[in-house]
C-alpha cells in the first residue's frame, strides 16, 4: 500500500524538504491547504506544480492521508496537529511543534488517546547526511564514550522577508524554543540520553533595537547523567557567508572528536557536509554528502508498522519539553 500525505500550513520554508524528502521514500503528496498567501507559498508552488490546493481546511483533514506535514506558524501548530491526529493522520511538524506547556500537554493527551505518532522533523539532524556519519560513527564507538556537545546553530535574520508573526513571541515562541530545539535534539540523540536538567538559559537583543520583542542571541547549559551539553543560537550570519548559517556541532568523547560542518566549510572546501575526525588511529577530514538521510524513511515505516525507527515518541516529547523550559528560564524576570 502506497502512504500519503497532506501539507498543512505553508508559514516556513521547512516544508520544501518535508514534502520532497517524503516523496522521495514514495509517499504520495494528495495536496496542501494553507490560510492566505504566506512567503514560501509561492516556492512550493514552484517546487510542486503538480499538487492541488485545499480551499479548506476541513478538506485537508478529510482528504484520507496516512501523514499530515505541518509547517503553520510555529503557536498555530499545536491545534491543527491535534486535529490531524483527531481525523485519523500521523503527524510531522516543522520544529519548534508546540510553543506553550498547555500546547505539548494537549498533544500528549491527544496522542495517547488516538494512537498516533508525532514526530517533529529537527532538519539540522534528519536532514543533514554529516549527521547520519556523526551517528553511525558514534554508534561504532570511534570517539568512546561521548560525554559532550557544543551546538552552534547561527542563522541570517533577512529581516525584508519576515513577515510580522516572527517579531511576536506569543507567535514564534522565543529563539530557544524554536532554533535550540535542534541542539537539544543533537544533544539527547547523541550523548544517548533520555532525559536532561537546563543548568543555564539565557537571551538577549543585542543588534535589533527596532524590534524590541526580537531575541537575536540565546545560550543554553544542560546536563544528563551522560552528560553535559552547550548551545549557542544568534540572528548574525553576515551576508558574505554563502548560506543561512554556518551550523556547527562538536561531540567530545573520552577518545577522541568528531566535528560537524554542515552548510559551510569556511576557508576550506567546498560544499556541505563535512565531518571531521580525531581519535587515538584517525586525524581526517571526511566527505560526508553521501551518507543519506534515514529518517524519511524509517518514518514511512513506523506509520505502516507502529514503531519507533526514526524517533521515539519520549525523545521527540523531551526536547520539546527542555526547550520550552530554557525559554521559560530565559523569560524569567
Amino acid at each position: 500500500m502506497t502512504l500519503t500525505c497532506v501539507a498543512i500550513g505553508l508559514d516556513h520554508r521547512h516544508i520544501y524538504g518535508m514534502t520532497e524528502n517524503m516523496q522521495k521514500v514514495g509517499v504520495r503528496c494528495l495536496g496542501y491547504w494553507t490560510e492566505g498567501a504566506p512567503e514560501p507559498l509561492a516556492g512550493y508552488v514552484k517546487r510542486f506544480p503538480d499538487l492541488p490546493r485545499f480551499e479548506r481546511l476541513e478538506d485537508a483533514l478529510n482528504c484520507g492521508a496516512d501523514l499530515a506535514l505541518i509547517s503553520a506558524i510555529p503557536a498555530d501548530r499545536a491545534a491543527l496537529t491535534v486535529q490531524a491526529m483527531q481525523h485519523g493522520m500521523d503527524v510531522m511538524s516543522d520544529k519548534p511543534g508546540c510553543t506553550t506547556f498547555e500546547q505539548l500537554e494537549q498533544i500528549k493527551a491527544t496522542v495517547k488517546a488516538t494512537g498516533r505518532i508525532w514526530s517533529v522533523n529537527f532538519s539540522e539532524r534528519f536532514e543533514t547526511p554529516v549527521s547520519t556519519l556523526a551517528s553511525e560513527l558514534v554508534t561504532q564507538g570511534a570517539i568512546g564514550k561521548v560525554v559532550q556537545t557544543v551546538g552552534l546553530g547561527p542563522h541570517r535574520l533577512n529581516r525584508p522577508t519576515r513577515p510580522d508573526w516572527f517579531f511576536d513571541p506569543t507567535r514564534f515562541g522565543g529563539i530557544l524554543t524554536d532554533i535550540a530545539s535542534h541542539q537539544i535534539d543533537q544533544f539527547l540523540h547523541y550523548t544517548g540520553s533520555n532525559d536532561a536538567e537546563i543548568t543555564h538559559a539565557f537571551t538577549a537583543n543585542y543588534a535589533n533595537p527596532s524590534d524590541p520583542d526580537l531575541q537575536d542571541f540565546g545560550e543554553i547549559n544542560l546536563r544528563s547523567d551522560r552528560g553535559t551539553g552547550y548551545i549557542r543560537v544568534d540572528w548574525y550570519t553576515p551576508d558574505a557567508l554563502p548560506t543561512w548559517g554556518d551550523g556547527r556541532l562538536t561531540i567530545l568523547g573520552t577518545e577522541g572528536t568528531i566535528e560537524l560542518r554542515k552548510y559551510v566549510d569556511v576557508g576550506g572546501a567546498e560544499g556541505t557536509d563535512h565531518l571531521i575526525l580525531t581519535n587515538g588511529t584517525r586525524c581526517e577530514k571526511i566527505d560526508a554528502s553521501g551518507a543519506g538521510l534515514p529518517y524519511f524513511e524509517r518514518l514511512a515505516d513506523d506509520i505502516t508498522n507502529r514503531t519507533e525507527t526514526a524517533m521515539t515518541q519520549n525523545h521527540c516529547f523531551t526536547v520539546m519539553e527542555l526547550a520550552l523550559r530554557a525559554q521559560a528560564m530565559a523569560d524569567a524576570p
